[in-house]
């Protein structure tokens, strides 16, 4: 059984910043490419960032800058370190994993960003 449990969210001021991680169990996470997208109210979920198996990384205009991917393959962990941080970045944040046509998600961790 494929698990992705998101922790780190939380509150933030603007300008502050939040570490997500996510850890995956039920499948082979080196071989995986595994991202972090976001959806907030009364908008669509985006891919804001993206990191692959040999860990080339990519992430939306948004984020440029701010966000950061990085993965441990040993601990099975993927993390977003999110500096910078807006009111606009609040949204529920979920983990993602893909390989081909095979995709997962987790249940997703809260991110508010207010002063």
């Amino acid at each position: 059984q494929v698990q992705l449990v998101e922790s780190g969210g939380g509150l933030a001021q603007p300008g502050g910043s939040l570490r997500l991680s996510c850890a995956a169990s039920g499948i082979i996470f080196s071989t995986y490419a595994m991202g972090w997208s976001r959806q907030a109210p009364g908008k669509q979920r985006e891919l804001v960032a993206i990191i692959t198996s040999d860990g080339s990384t990519n992430y939306a205009d948004s984020v440029k800058g701010r966000f950061t991917i990085s993965r441990d393959n040993a601990k099975n962990t993927v993390y977003l370190q999110m500096n910078s941080l807006k009111p606009d970045d609040t949204a529920v944040y979920y983990c993602n994993a893909f390989l081909g046509s095979q995709g997962y998600w987790g249940q997703g961790t809260q991110v508010t960003v207010s002063s």
